[in-house]
């Protein structure tokens, strides 16, 4: 029975819709290195029967004097801040999230992604300039990315990550929960630097929704933004569990709310 495969066939060679995705990352003149990325948003197309074009920004770009991230992403329906180590191109992820946040465009962090949005709202909301990651900045008065505890004195890091499959708790109402059709979800990572735990309150309280965590509410593995159409950045890498003819969850929301973005634009 290829009923399903011919479905996917017929969405691919003849969608209803099509949107425009910026991905905003650090390695774009590397063709492989967003593959999976590019595939799950290719599959988040097929499942609203959209044809969806990505549009690589290198996000140096963003950080050029006089850059404007208005022009630089002009004709984008919705942002994804993918994953990625290092300093380089930071900056400019932190602009493609404030300008995503502040104009209303759908945004999708993963990894990395996530802990952008946690850096942009300490800089732009709490009013923190100097807030960073300790894997930027080791001498941050305002850590509010870090090492998980008890690798702070590890001066090797080889095999120190926090990998493979852990389990989600998402808040009720979340994005993510919505998108799922579930709060509790199991997904793979690939990580070593996490939210700092005691920022929580202070993001809480100006309105950032810590809107996933680990079961034991130890980490948190998923950020919303307030009175947004859809910011959300997860911890986890949910590229790796797409495909054609069941594209993940989380992309086909965000497709979804870029082609709301795109017709609302028109």
């Amino acid at each position: 029975n290829l009923s399903a495969w011919t479905d996917v066939v017929r969405r691919i060679r003849e969608p209803k819709r099509s949107l425009t995705i910026g991905v905003v990352g650090k390695y774009m003149e590397l063709g492989d290195s967003y593959k999976s990325v590019y595939a799950a948003l290719q599959h988040g197309g097929i499942a609203n029967d959209a044809a969806v074009d990505i549009r690589r920004v290198d996000s140096g770009a963003l950080e050029e004097p006089g850059a404007d991230p208005a022009v630089i992403l002009a004709g984008i329906d919705a942002i994804l801040v993918p994953g990625g180590f290092g300093q380089r191109g930071i900056n400019g992820m932190v602009a493609a999230a404030r300008y995503a946040r502040e104009q209303g465009l759908p945004y999708l962090g993963i990894c990395l992604g996530m802990q952008i949005m946690a850096i942009e709202w300490g800089r732009n909301v709490l009013g923190w300039a100097d807030a960073d990651s300790t894997e930027f900045s080791q001498d941050t008065p305002h850590p509010v990315v870090s090492l998980l505890a008890d690798q702070v004195n590890i001066k090797h890091f080889g095999g120190t990550m926090r990998l493979g499959s852990n389990e989600s708790i998402f808040a009720k109402s979340s994005h993510a929960a919505v998108a799922y059709g579930s709060d509790t979800v199991s997904e793979r990572h690939r990580h070593r630097y996490e939210f700092t735990n005691q920022y929580r309150s202070d993001y809480e309280r100006t309105g950032m929704k810590i809107a996933g965590t680990t079961r034991d509410g130890e980490l948190v593995e998923c950020l919303e933004w307030p009175d947004h159409p859809w910011g959300v950045g997860v911890q986890f890498h949910p590229e790796f569990k797409s495909r054609p003819v069941a594209p993940h969850p989380l992309f086909s929301a965000f497709i979804k709310a870029g082609l709301e973005r795109s017709a609302a634009r028109a």
